[in-house]
């Protein structure tokens, strides 16, 4: 039994990286780094010698249902196997050890993947064994090493971790996605007309309440009030809160001055 039933639907998405785990020592650890891989749409997935052999249910149980990832995972002897068809090999390294190569940040390194890829060519990353990282021989088959740009106090990292900040990355370099944006969910941001509508019936209602009595004042408080509500998208179901308090107040002040005048 390996877990594969009640996977999501995930397949590879254009031409992208290979994700070579070198040595993991545990079946789990394949899984949560087959689950990083789907979060950031990569697919491909080969194993160095893993400890455990391969298949293994554990994996399954911890891909969170990226099981498609690793059906279609294959098993290599040594990294000069994993990487015999590939034309670039980057290479994740906390420690570059006396070696003269490109180094690129997370980042950096989707940034060129993206464009090694974008020529039809066949690019991989390497990850290391949980405890030791990739050794020099093992860094000796790749031409770029990737290094993340963390608390230089405290880089550790895991290994399905280390796969995601490259697989979030790759994703970023693609996305569209604004860097900010309002949620407004049934309602929509307030066209100038809606607002001005609004702010004509505070500030008529504001002048009943002698609240803008003193006449020298009175343009500057305008104007106050009206930054007040330019100055954020205000949202059209939030005018009409606005509008009913307004109206609430001023029906409760009419209220008062009948009930005094009596």
């Amino acid at each position: 039994m390996t877990g594969r039933d009640g996977g999501a639907a995930l397949a590879p998405v254009g031409n992208s990286p290979v994700v070579i785990l070198v040595r993991p020592q545990l079946a789990e650890n394949i899984g949560t780094a087959a689950r990083a891989m789907a979060n950031g749409g990569l697919f491909h997935l080969r194993l160095v010698a893993p400890r455990d052999g391969w298949p293994a249910e554990k994996a399954y149980r911890a891909s969170s249902g990226a099981h498609a990832i690793l059906d279609h995972a294959t098993v290599h002897a040594s990294v000069a196997e994993a990487v015999a068809d590939l034309h670039r090999v980057f290479a994740t390294c906390p420690r570059p050890r006396h070696i003269v190569i490109p180094v690129l940040t997370a980042r950096g390194a989707a940034a060129e993947l993206r464009e090694i890829c974008a020529r039809d060519l066949r690019a991989g990353v390497l990850f290391g064994p949980e405890r030791a990282g990739l050794d020099n021989d093992d860094m000796a088959a790749a031409d770029t090493l990737v290094r993340f740009p963390l608390n230089p106090a405290f880089l550790s990292l895991n290994l399905a971790q280390a796969v995601l900040v490259v697989a979030y990355e790759w994703w970023l370099a693609a996305d569209a996605t604004a860097p900010r944006r309002l949620m407004t969910n049934e309602t929509h941001v307030a066209t100038k007309a809606e607002l001005e509508n609004f702010l004509g019936h505070l500030i008529a209602e504001l002048d009943a309440s002698g609240f803008l009595r003193n006449a020298p004042k009175r343009p500057g408080m305008v104007r106050n009030i009206r930054h007040l509500f330019e100055r954020g998208e205000v949202t059209e179901q939030e005018l009409r809160t606005l509008h009913g308090i307004v109206t609430e107040l001023a029906r409760g002040r009419r209220s008062r001055g009948r009930d005094e005048g009596g």
